[in-house]
């Protein structure tokens, strides 16, 4: 049985209705900064926070999941990069499969490990086909997964790699430039998965401002992901939300 996390995104996709995600980095955001994008992402109704990143080299997980939950009651979904970014204090978790690379432990040997903990736990688990695109610049992502990113240009490759991900019983499919992407996922690859997908498709990578966000929502993105330049003007959540909403006014 499916939670209430996939229900909702879900219908939302099948109603064509666009979510917007704020992605946390604990590693990368300051403690003052933190409570200005808490501020500002329930002022703009922002639809969930993804929470996580390729490497977090501190305690601050648990300490920003709390911070969140004191703040806000925007839902929670941990985005890890290991199998060490895990926590019973989130709601869900994208548990992702690399499907664009061939690194048997992110296809499935960290799912193994992580299993026992999952099996226990409240979270919310969201089996995803992650696939790793090519935004322009060698990424945290493609370095420590030890991957090659789909090239920008092969939305062919792209399609097959989100189909196949969905006939495996994969529930959503995550695209991603990675964090501090050149260039965000094009319009045309974006069009081309999302004809072929009855699940859920997010976008995240190298989109910096809300005629970007829009442009990939209205090419077939069910979920946009913003994270590298809310870091850098957390008061972009205010435009960014308002700007992917303004689309589900039209639906």
């Amino acid at each position: 049985m499916q939670g209430k996390l996939h229900q909702s995104l879900q219908r939302a996709k099948d109603q064509g209705e666009k979510k917007f995600v704020v992605l946390i980095d604990p590693d990368k955001v300051k403690l003052g900064q933190m409570d200005q994008i808490l501020e500002l992402a329930a002022m703009a109704k922002v639809d969930y926070f993804f929470i996580g990143g390729s490497l977090i080299v501190n305690n601050m997980l648990d300490h920003c999941l709390q911070r969140i939950r004191e703040v806000c009651n925007i839902p929670m979904i941990l985005f890890p990069g290991n199998s060490f970014q895990l926590s019973y204090k989130a709601d869900g978790i994208l548990f992702l499969s690399l499907i664009s690379g061939r690194n048997a432990d992110l296809l499935i040997g960290n799912h193994v490990l992580a299993a026992p903990y999952l099996k226990m736990s409240p979270l919310e688990i969201m089996p995803t086909g992650y696939m790793l695109i090519d935004g322009g610049v060698e990424t945290t992502v493609s370095y420590i997964s030890n991957t090659r990113p789909v090239p920008s240009s092969k939305d062919d490759v792209a399609l097959c790699t989100a189909i196949a991900g969905e006939m495996l019983g994969l529930k959503f499919i995550y695209m991603d430039a990675g964090s501090g992407a050149k260039n965000p996922i094009s319009t045309s690859m974006i069009e081309t998965v999302s004809s072929g997908l009855k699940v859920p498709l997010i976008i995240g990578g190298g989109i910096r401002t809300p005629e970007q966000a829009v442009e990939k929502a209205k090419a077939g993105a069910d979920v946009i992901v913003v994270g590298n330049a809310i870091e850098k003007d957390p008061n972009l959540i205010i435009e960014m939300s308002n700007a992917i909403h303004s689309i589900n006014a039209t639906v």
